[in-house]
C-alpha cells in the first residue's frame, strides 16, 4: 500500500516545518502493508516564502514533492494534490498538523482490517485531531472531550482510496471562501455506500496560537464566509441534514439570537470579560464564550447569502 498524504498549505510556514519533519519521522514495521509514501505539497498562493525555503531544505525532506498554484482555496489545492498523487491511497491532512511516528501505519493497519471484516472497500478512515496551542511540543496534549467530532468527512486526518474521490468526482471548487468542501464532498461519498471508520491509532495535534483579541476580526470574518459557502453546499444537497450542518434553522437563530441578546454581546462589549480571562490564563474559556458572537456571524450570513439566491 503506498501512499500520497496531501497538504494544502498557505502561510502557515512555522507549523508546516514541524507538520512535514513529523512526516519524515515515520516508523514502519519489517511487516509493515505500507510499501512506500511521498508527501504533495500544494502551496495555495503563499506569501511567507514557503516554496523558498523548501528549495533551500529540499535535501532534509526526500518524500515532499511540491506543487503551486495561485490562491484559489483548499479545495482546487486539494484536486491539484490528487491529479499530481502517485499513491492508490489517499491521506489528506492540513498543513498545521503534527503527526506521530506510526501515523501512516495506523490508517493502514486498519484500512485493511476492516475490509477484510466487511469484505468491501467502500470505507475509509479518520484519525484523531487533537487541538493545541503547544508550538514547542504539540504531540504531549492528551485528548479531551472538546477535541471529538461527528463529522462524516472531515479532511483533517482522512485516509481514503483514490478511486472513490474520482468516482464521487473531487472536491468542488466553486468552495473558494471558509469552509465545507470536505463536507460537501463527504455527501457525495456517502451515496457511493462508503463506511466511516474510526482510526484514533493515527494521531494528529491541530495546533493553532492561543485566542487572544487580534484574532477576532479574522474569526469573525470566516464566520462570514462559512455562513456564505454553508448556503451553496445547501443549494447542492438541500436536505435537513444539511440545514442542521450549516445552522440555517429557526432554532439556531434563535439560540444564538438569545444568547448573543441580539447581538449587543458582540466583540465590543465582551471585550473587556475576554480580556480579563486571557490575562488570568484562560484563553480556551474566553474562546468558548466568544462562540456566542461569532455563531450570530455565521447565522446572520447564512441568511443574508440565502436571500441573495
Amino acid at each position: 500500500m503506498f501512499f500520497s498524504v496531501i497538504i494544502p498549505t498557505y502561510n502557515r510556514l512555522p507549523i508546516l516545518e514541524k507538520c512535514l519533519r513529523a512526516l519524515e519521522q515515520q516508523r514502519l514495521s519489517a511487516y509493515s502493508v505500507v510499501t512506500g509514501y511521498e508527501v504533495v505539497l500544494v502551496d495555495d498562493g503563499s506569501t511567507d516564502g514557503t516554496l523558498e525555503w523548501l528549495e533551500a531544505h529540499q535535501e532534509e525532506f526526500p518524500h515532499v514533492r511540491s506543487h503551486s498554484q495561485v490562491h484559489l482555496g483548499p479545495a482546487a489545492a486539494r484536486n491539484l494534490g490528487v491529479e499530481e498523487a502517485q499513491g492508490e491511497m489517499i491521506i489528506f491532512i492540513d498543513s498545521d498538523l503534527v503527526v506521530t511516528e506510526h501515523f501512516l501505519e495506523a490508517h493502514a493497519e486498519t484500512l485493511v482490517k476492516k475490509s477484510k471484516e466487511m469484505g468491501s472497500d467502500r470505507l475509509f478512515t479518520y484519525g484523531w485531531v487533537i487541538n493545541t496551542n503547544n508550538f514547542d511540543d504539540p504531540t504531549s496534549t492528551p485528548y479531551k472531550v472538546t477535541d471529538f467530532s461527528a463529522a462524516y468527512f472531515a479532511t483533517g486526518n482522512v485516509a481514503i482510496a483514490r478511486k472513490w474521490l474520482q468516482q464521487a468526482g473531487l472536491f468542488d471548487t466553486r468552495f473558494q471562501l471558509y469552509g465545507w468542501e470536505d463536507l460537501e464532498l463527504g455527501v457525495r461519498l456517502k451515496k457511493l455506500g462508503l463506511k466511516l471508520i474510526k482510526c484514533p491509532e493515527a494521531v494528529g495535534y491541530h495546533w493553532h496560537p492561543p485566542f487572544n483579541l487580534k484574532q477576532i476580526p479574522s474569526m469573525i470574518d470566516r464566520e462570514i464566509q462559512r455562513g456564505r459557502m454553508g448556503v451553496l453546499f445547501y443549494h447542492k444537497h438541500p436536505t435537513w441534514e444539511v440545514r442542521m450542518m450549516i445552522q440555517m434553522t429557526w432554532l439556531h437563530r434563535l439560540l444564538w439570537g438569545i444568547l448573543s441578546f441580539g447581538g449587543r454581546l458582540n466583540e465590543r462589549t465582551m471585550a473587556p470579560l475576554l480580556q480579563w480571562l486571557i490575562n488570568r490564563g484562560k484563553p480556551q474559556l474566553a474562546l468558548e464564550i466568544a462562540r456566542i458572537f461569532l455563531n450570530w456571524y455565521n447565522v446572520k450570513s447564512v441568511y443574508a447569502a440565502l436571500l441573495k439566491k
